[in-house]
């Protein structure tokens, strides 16, 4: 016992030889450029598609390969940390996400795009779970609020501006600058890196003919979350589950996610360490983290289309609208792992679930007449939520875990995220297109001509087209669009009501977790 006292106090005494701030501003800058790059390519769709002669559904791939390579080594980069260094690691995945970047941008055709966007998710999916568990590291308990404010400032804010960034890159230059702009920023990455990351020192780094690889682990963990990977990002448009193909691939994945949980459980060095989720407060966050993940960009897809289809604004004019979410969320973080350190991460989690929700269900009272401020405090309001969440979320995770799992506990806490961001978005643009079908269906079912302020409206729409020399036949199209939009406008609402309420159940969960300290310290040792 007072062996593993005294490791202990020296585990909590090591401090890295430069100021910690320095290191998780120079961590950061990677992280942000790689969560940039999973949504500033989305607008950029139809460019690539012209410029390389594919069709529009063959370009998705884009931006499919890219999430899937992501989402497969996410889970894998504790263990891959472990065998050549977290370090080392990190260094090597900046290496290949800016090398690939570049490939990207001399891309000759969609096949060697893809490839090299698959090489780029394989970069990426390191740099988010090493910065996190570098920051755990780097800083004591008491002062991972802020280091973790850090980071969540570009977590979150970085999918709100890819798409508006990536527009303007497309518009002004080119396509292929969307991918260029990685280039300087890898390279300044990697020069701070190499001179101010250092391992600590109860890191074991264990050697490969030391390590039994768990091939069928590894193997089957690429199957189930790159073909889950492939189903959410193609089922709606696909049909779901009337596509034999997205059957069959659901069959695979589920079969291959429950073998997993089973086989990764027995092993005594599993690729993924499932046995973290026995720590209460872990998992609790993992679930917190998938409905933020949920949300952010369930929500970050559905403003900018509605406000680009429904209220007509450009990309530049929806990218300012949510702007302000984004400039709130980078003031508010900082304040968020202050008050870490003195209130104990729950009550903020209830707070920032109550917040979130309330904004959703705020939006839930958009109608097609709303003016560009409304939009915008609707979304200050929602990032007020996140921006309670995002850390609070990371520091009870880590609170009760043992040092040297926090590789392990890093990755799955970012593919939480990124697989909850997944789910989001084809749980909303699913949602979108039926619940518009069934509104339009019953709107349309009150369109007869028994209607006598349906004929009236008729009649003063064929009065109106006839005297500036259109046809009165015209009228049955204006109001066959008013109604499409009426329908579409209630789908809109309807998926802002779904999102409410499923941040709203979360907030019983938050009550399952242990109590901890302020500053995410442990309340008993």
């Amino acid at each position: 016992m007072a062996d593993a006292s005294a490791t202990l106090d020296q585990h909590d005494a090591w401090r890295p030889a430069v100021n910690p701030w320095i290191i998780a501003l120079a961590v950061t800058l990677a992280t942000f450029m790689e969560v940039l790059d999973t949504s500033i390519a989305n607008v950029s769709l139809p460019h690539i598609a012209g410029s390389l002669s594919a069709g529009q559904d063959e370009s998705t791939w884009v931006l499919t390969s890219y999430l899937v390579s992501n989402a497969i080594v996410l889970p894998l980069s504790g263990w891959l940390s472990s065998i050549v260094g977290r370090r080392n690691f990190y260094m090597g995945c900046v290496a290949l996400f800016t090398l690939s970047s570049f490939m990207c941008g001399l891309a000759p055709n969609l096949a060697v795009l893809i490839l090299c966007r698959v090489l780029q998710g394989i970069g990426g999916g390191g740099l988010q779970p090493s910065e996190q568990a570098i920051l755990a590291d780097t800083f004591p308990p008491a002062k991972r609020g802020m280091a973790f404010a850090i980071y969540g400032v570009a977590v979150v804010t970085a999918p709100a501006i890819g798409p508006t960034l990536g527009g303007w890159i497309t518009d002004n230059f080119s396509w292929r600058w969307i991918f260029f702009i990685n280039i300087p920023v890898g390279i300044l990455s990697l020069l701070l890196t190499s001179r101010l990351i250092q391992d600590p020192p109860y890191f074991r780094r264990r050697h490969l003919r030391e390590t039994h690889i768990d091939y069928i682990g590894l193997s089957f963990v690429a199957l189930g979350l790159g073909t889950l990977q492939v189903i959410l990002d193609k089922g709606q448009r696909d049909d779901w589950f009337e596509s034999h193909f997205i059957a069959g691939l659901t069959l695979v994945s589920v079969s291959s996610l429950i073998f997993v949980i089973f086989w990764e459980w027995k092993q005594k060095d599993p690729i993924i360490d499932l046995h973290l989720f026995r720590d209460r407060n872990f998992a609790v966050s993992n679930l917190l983290m998938f409905m933020l993940g949920f949300a952010l960009l369930g929500s970050t897809l559905l403003l900018p289309l509605f406000m680009q289809t429904m209220l007509g604004y450009t990309a530049e004019q929806s990218g300012l609208a949510l702007m302000p979410g984004g400039l709130t969320i980078m003031a508010l973080l900082p304040l968020v792992g202050f008050l870490l350190s003195r209130y104990s991460p729950r009550w903020m989690l209830v707070f920032g679930l109550v917040v979130l929700s309330a904004s959703l269900f705020h939006m839930t009272t958009f109608n097609l007449q709303i003016d560009f401020r409304t939009t915008t405090i609707a979304r200050v309001l929602q990032a007020v939520g996140m921006a309670f969440l995002f850390v609070p979320i990371n520091t009870a995770a880590y609170a009760f875990l043992p040092r040297e799992k926090n590789n392990a506990a890093s990755g799955l806490m970012n593919l939480a995220r990124n697989i909850g961001g997944s789910v989001g978005i084809s749980v909303v643009t699913t949602m979108l297109d039926r619940r518009a079908q069934m509104h339009l269906t019953n709107l349309s079912s009150h369109l007869s001509t028994s209607n006598n302020e349906l004929q009236s409206r008729l009649r003063g729409l064929m009065g109106m087209l006839q005297s500036h020399g259109g046809r009165p036949g015209g009228a049955y199209a204006i109001l066959q669009g008013t109604v499409l939009r009426q329908a579409t406008m209630l789908s809109y609402i309807d998926c802002f009501w779904f999102l409410g309420v499923a941040i709203l159940c979360m907030i019983p969960a938050v009550f399952l977790m242990k109590k901890s300290k302020a500053g995410g310290g442990m309340a008993v040792h």
